[in-house]
C-alpha cells in the first residue's frame, strides 16, 4: 500500500490511469443505456482535464517553491511526515512551499463558507424534491454524503493548517539555533 501511495504521490500517469478507471466507473453507473465507447469517450475528456489542472496545479507550485515535480513530491512527504531537511537548501526551499502552501490555503478558506453554503443549499434542495416527488431514499442519501463531504473538507484543512504552521515555526527555529 505504501509503494502505491508513493507511486500515485510521484507519477502523474498512474494518477491519469486512476482518475480514468474511476471516472468509467462511475459513468458507466449512471449512464448504463449508452453505448460502452461512449463511456470511454467522456471518460478519458475527464480524465484529460483532471490531469491538465493537475499539471498546472504542480508547475505553479514547483516553480514558486524553486524545486521539480520530484522534489516537490518529496518535500510534500516530508512536511506530511514533520522531517526537516538537513540541507540548508533543502530547508530554503520547503521554507518556500510551506509558506505557499499555508498563503493558498489560507485565502481559499475566504470562500469555503460560500462553497459550503451552496452545498447545503444543494443538499436542502435534493430533501425538498424528495419530498415533493415521494421519494426520501436517494435525498436522504445524497445529504448524508455532502454532510461526510464537507466535514471531510473541513477537517482536512484544519490538518493541513496545523502540519503548515507546525512545520513554518520548526523551520524558523531551525534558523534561529544556526
Amino acid at each position: 500500500m505504501l509503494s502505491l501511495k508513493r507511486l500515485l504521490d510521484r507519477s502523474t500517469t498512474a494518477q491519469a490511469i486512476l482518475v480514468f478507471l474511476l471516472a468509467l466507473g462511475i459513468t458507466a453507473l449512471f449512464r448504463r443505456g449508452e453505448h460502452p465507447a461512449v463511456w470511454v469517450f467522456q471518460s478519458a475528456f475527464y480524465t484529460g482535464i483532471a490531469i491538465a489542472v493537475l499539471a498546472v496545479q504542480r508547475r505553479r507550485a514547483a516553480r514558486a517553491a524553486g524545486t521539480d515535480a520530484g522534489g516537490l513530491a518529496d518535500l510534500s512527504r516530508k512536511i506530511r511526515h514533520h522531517e526537516v531537511p538537513q540541507d540548508p537548501e533543502e530547508q530554503v526551499v520547503m521554507r518556500r512551499l510551506v509558506a505557499q502552501q499555508l498563503g493558498q490555503t489560507e485565502r481559499a478558506g475566504k470562500w469555503l463558507p460560500y462553497w459550503l453554503g451552496a452545498m447545503g443549499l444543494v443538499a436542502v434542495g435534493m430533501l425538498v424534491l424528495g419530498a415533493v416527488t415521494g421519494s426520501l431514499t436517494f435525498p436522504l442519501l445524497f445529504t448524508v454524503g455532502m454532510v461526510a463531504l464537507c466535514s471531510w473538507v473541513l477537517w482536512m484543512r484544519r490538518r493541513s493548517l496545523d502540519r503548515l504552521r507546525r512545520m513554518r515555526r520548526t523551520l524558523g527555529q531551525e534558523t534561529l539555533s544556526r
